[in-house]
C-alpha cells in the first residue's frame, strides 16, 4: 500500500472511480423505481401511515453521496460539481418524499418525483460524461 495514500484501502477504487460512480448512480436510479412502485402499494394497502422510505434507496443515496466526497479528494474541480449535484439530489429525495406522504394524507393520487427525477438525470449526465468521455475524445480533440 501506498504510505502516501490519503485514505489507505479506499484508494484502490482510485484508477476506477468514474466507472463506480456511473454503476452507483445507475443503482440509485433502479433503486429509485423500486422505491417509488413501493410508496405507491404501502400507499394502496394502508394508507398514508403505512408509507415508510425504502431502506436499498436510502442506503443508495448515502453510498453515492460517500462516493462523491471520496471524488472530491481525487480531482477537485469535476469533484465540487458532482458533490453539488449528489447533495441536490439527496435534499430532493428528501423532500419528495415528505410532498409523497402529503399526497398521501390530503388522499390524492401519488405522484412521481419530478424533482429527484430532473436532479437524477443531470447527475446521471455529468457523470456519464465523466466516465465515457473517452468514446468521444477523438472527436473531441480534433474540434477542439
Amino acid at each position: 500500500m501506498d504510505p502516501n495514500s490519503l485514505l489507505g484501502p479506499v484508494d484502490l477504487l482510485l484508477p476506477y472511480i468514474e466507472e463506480v460512480l456511473l454503476v452507483l448512480v445507475l443503482v440509485n436510479g433502479l433503486t429509485r423505481l423500486v422505491a417509488q412502485r413501493q410508496y405507491k402499494s404501502q400507499y394502496e394497502e394502508g394508507g398514508a401511515e403505512a408509507i415508510v422510505r425504502h431502506p436499498v434507496h436510502t442506503a443508495s443515496n448515502v453510498l453515492l453521496l460517500f462516493a462523491a466526497f471520496y471524488y472530491l479528494t481525487v480531482t477537485f474541480h469535476a469533484g465540487v460539481l458532482l458533490t453539488i449535484f449528489v447533495i441536490t439530489l439527496f435534499f430532493t429525495d428528501f423532500f419528495e418524499f415528505e410532498a409523497r406522504l402529503a399526497e398521501a394524507r390530503r388522499e390524492a393520487e401519488m405522484e412521481l418525483p419530478k424533482g429527484a427525477l430532473t436532479a437524477w438525470g443531470l447527475l446521471f449526465l455529468y457523470v456519464s460524461y465523466r466516465s465515457l468521455f473517452f468514446v468521444v475524445q477523438p472527436i473531441w480533440e480534433s474540434i477542439v
